[in-house]
Formats: structure tokens, sequence, C-alpha cells
């Protein structure tokens, strides 16, 4: 989990969201990870499939790249219909699984109902009482981001809020990654700065400090998720508190993603 030196160990996700359009793309864009194999030593990475193409491509990517289905139920097998669970997940030889995401909160007007704080809160439980780890997203829209600092950290304290007793029971916290997203730069091209993610990325660990102890703060891992290039990851990775990234589009090409890796460590 760390360097030498109690440095965190980066960690670096991909997510394809719903792409590609066509089953006949997946073996070049697994291909596409062989590019990350020189960094493994020194980064984590995974990547997030469409949930139809993870079985498809489970065993396809470099060794030592995971796979995490992009979402699960809480209540496993059974009439769930449109849901999968963590055993089937498990079945599969995956450990982790990503939950949270800003479009499954109700951003960019998915026909479905936003998924709550209480509802992340109880998957991670699930999740984690079925022994995988997770990548816990949070972060706010444009709207609060506009009304100034204190409106995004009040978000992000209470995206945490209803996981806290999930976290302080939790022996080994190194299970969960939180993944910080403003909501605002995904896909617009709009990136927050260094600074501004820093200035999150702080707050969230000093409230894991103020809710945990010290030693808990400074070994959970937080990435940042927003519009994040090759040009601008070494800057955003500088900053002590951003732990990695978390991006969408460039994982889907080569050159991109593994130059971002590159840049990231």
């Amino acid at each position: 989990m760390s360097h030498a030196g109690g440095k965190r160990r980066p960690i670096v996700g991909g997510n394809w969201k719903c792409n590609p359009a066509t089953a006949s793309s997946l073996d070049e864009l697994c291909r596409n990870f062989d590019g990350v194999a020189p960094y493994l030593d020194k980064c984590d990475v995974y990547v997030c499939p469409s949930n139809l193409h993870v079985a498809l491509v489970k065993d396809n990517f470099t060794p030592g790249v995971h796979v995490a289905p992009q979402n699960c139920n809480f209540k496993g097998c059974g009439a769930y219909t449109g849901e999968m669970s963590v055993d089937q997940i498990q079945d599969l030889g995956l450990g982790w699984v990503l939950i949270g995401h800003s479009e499954r909160r109700g951003e960019f007007g998915l026909p479905t109902p936003a998924e709550s704080n209480q509802l992340m809160a109880t998957k991670l439980q699930y999740i984690l009482d079925q022994g995988l780890n997770c990548v816990f997203c949070i972060g706010e829209p444009l709207s609060i981001r506009q009304k100034g600092i204190q409106a995004v950290l009040a978000e992000c304290a209470d995206q945490l809020a209803d996981i806290v007793p999930i976290l302080r029971a939790l022996q080994d916290k190194s299970r969960v990654v939180i993944a910080y997203e403003p909501v605002w730069a995904i896909g617009t091209g709009k990136t927050a700065t260094a600074e501004q993610a820093q200035e999150v990325h702080a707050f969230i660990r000093n409230l894991l400090a103020d809710l945990f102890d010290a030693d808990t703060a400074k070994a959970v891992r937080i990435q940042y998720g927003g519009s994040v290039k090759p040009d601008n990851a070494r800057e955003l990775m500088s900053q002590p508190d951003v732990d990695g990234a978390l991006v969408g589009g460039a994982s889907l090409d080569v050159r991109v993603f593994s130059e971002l890796i590159k840049n990231s460590i």
C-alpha cells in the first residue's frame, strides 16, 4: 500500500462508462493497457468496463491490472432484475467494485432515481462484508461549486457521513479508496486547478483524522477525478493529498492513459 517513508501508493482507474458500443472493440481496448505494465510496481491500476462487458474482458488485461465493475446491488442473488451481486463479481475472480459515481447519484440526466447517500452506505457495507474492496465516489455539481468552497466541503462531508460507522468498524481501511469528483469537471474539458483539488483532498483527509485518527487519515488513498490528462497529471499528483486519478475518456486511448500513469508516479 505504501512506498518507503510512508508515501501512499498511487492508484489510477479508468472508467469506460457505457463504452464501447461493439464487443469487437474490446480486444484493442484491453491491449491499450499493455503500456501500463512498466508502472505496475509503483502504481495500482484498475479499469471499470461496462457491466455487460466485464466477463468478456476480465482475463484480457496485462497481469496486475484490476477489473472493477461500475456498480452492484446490496441484496445478493435473487429476484433483482437488472442488477448484479457481489457473489457474481467474486465468482468471476474480481476483487474491486466502484460505486457512487456522480452519474449514478443523479447527474447528467440519467432516467433513473438518484442513488442516495444512505443507499451508498448500504452498498458499501454489503461490498465489504462480502470481502471485496471498494472505490467510493463523492463530489459536488456545478451548482454547489458556484456557492464557494465551504459549500463544496459541506457537500463532501455530507456524502461521507453515512459511511463513517462503516469505516470506523473496518479493520483494514485500505480496502476503501475515496474518489473525489468535481462533477462540473467531468467530460466538460474543465479541470479543477491543482490547488483546488488539493484543497478538497486535504479537507477530506483532515475530516478522516477528526473522525478516526491521524494514522488512518494518512493511510486512506484519495483519488481525483475530473478531466485528468497527461499534461496536468503530474501537477495534480504532486499535491500532497492527491493519491491518484479516476479518468473516463482518457482510459479509452492507449497513448493517453499510459502517459497519464507515467506522469502520476
